[in-house]
């Protein structure tokens, strides 16, 4: 008798263990950044963990141990259902996303809480009919910090003083901008900045504050130029398979949704802003020089930008767009944060 009772509840323990184990959804993250760096340890990390704890342990994102690719094809691995959920840049696919560039022209904002959390709710608000992320389920976007002008040769505020100097790019607003104030511009990837540099190839970059110690040229860029609101701002997403989605049940959706959106765009913009402040001490501590965009230059960037601002507000339109009545909103929020 005694033995019956023992299978008995053992049998009952097994299937309430295996139904647990069932219960557990387990959603696959490819990430193209190391583990180390802030995007991937600061923000993907956590969010994988609120996802966890708002689901009540009944959805675990699970960091894959390698890129499935490119980060240009990330985009790509979430639709077709390569991995769950992938993040990446709008530009690095130049041409299949427009609205996107609202958040890269100059002048967008001071910080990266400001430009994230804006750039969610006036995308909400004015972008998503056009329905370019309709193919995933899109759950969050954001910036990195303003970016600004770094080079190893001359003080720079004026167009004038840009003008020849060859400066690596990332492509997209950022390359416009500085081929219409005269620079030459090199698109290579953020990676490849230290090697050019060092090796005179390229004069210096447009980067954000955290990239010049992140990738170790505060000795080689020795002089920086502040642009208030940022000459550029680069535009990132958080996406996920529509149909894997779909497939959970609606309270953890929901719950998904939670710790999403502008709760997402505030911790990527929190962890921006940090290595921004840490970026500019670095700069400081290497005795850099660090000079702030006089007013004669912010007018030469703005008069360089409008052209393609123009552009940006025909190509909302087209899109069903108030490209002008969105940019507005997104400049005004972003300074609210």
């Amino acid at each position: 008798m005694k033995k019956m009772m023992f299978r008995v509840a053992a049998t009952a323990t097994i299937a309430l263990l295996a139904s647990g184990a069932q219960a557990e959804t387990r959603l696959t993250m490819s990430s193209w950044l190391p583990s180390g760096h802030p995007l991937v340890r600061d923000v993907m990390v956590p969010w994988a963990n609120s996802v966890e704890e708002a689901t009540e342990g009944r959805v675990k994102v699970v960091m894959l141990p390698s890129a499935l690719g490119h980060p240009k094809v990330h985009y790509d691995i979430a639709r077709e259902g390569q991995a769950d959920i992938t993040y990446s840049a709008h530009g690095y696919t130049p041409g299949r996303f427009k609205l996107y560039k609202m958040v890269e022209f100059p002048f967008g904002g001071d910080s990266a809480v400001g430009t994230s959390v804006a750039y969610w709710n006036v995308y909400n608000d004015y972008l998503k009919p056009a329905g370019e992320h309709k193919d995933v389920k899109l759950l969050g976007l954001f910036t990195h910090g303003p970016g600004h002008i770094h080079n190893s040769k001359r003080t720079v505020n004026s167009a004038e003083d840009l003008s020849g100097l060859k400066l690596r790019v990332g492509g997209g607003i950022m390359n416009d901008i500085a081929t219409e104030l005269g620079a030459v511009t090199l698109q290579k990837p953020s990676s490849s900045t230290y090697e050019l540099v060092s090796s005179g190839v390229a004069d210096g970059t447009l980067f954000p504050l955290e990239s010049v110690p992140a990738f170790n040229i505060q000795d080689k860029t020795t002089h920086t130029t502040l642009v208030p609101g940022g000459l550029y701002n680069f535009s990132f997403f958080l996406v996920m398979n529509r149909d894997r989605f779909a497939d959970l049940p609606e309270e953890d959706q929901k719950a998904i949704e939670s710790v999403s959106g502008e709760a997402f765009a505030r911790l990527a913009g929190q962890m921006w802003d940090a290595q921004d402040a840490k970026g500019l001490e670095a700069i400081k501590a290497n005795g850099n020089e660090i000079v702030t965009a006089n007013e004669a230059f912010l007018t030469e960037i703005r008069n360089a930008s409008a052209p393609m601002e123009e552009e940006w507000l025909k190509t909302a339109a087209e899109m069903g767009v108030d490209g002008k009545a969105a940019l507005e909103a997104f400049r005004t929020l972003s300074q609210q944060q």
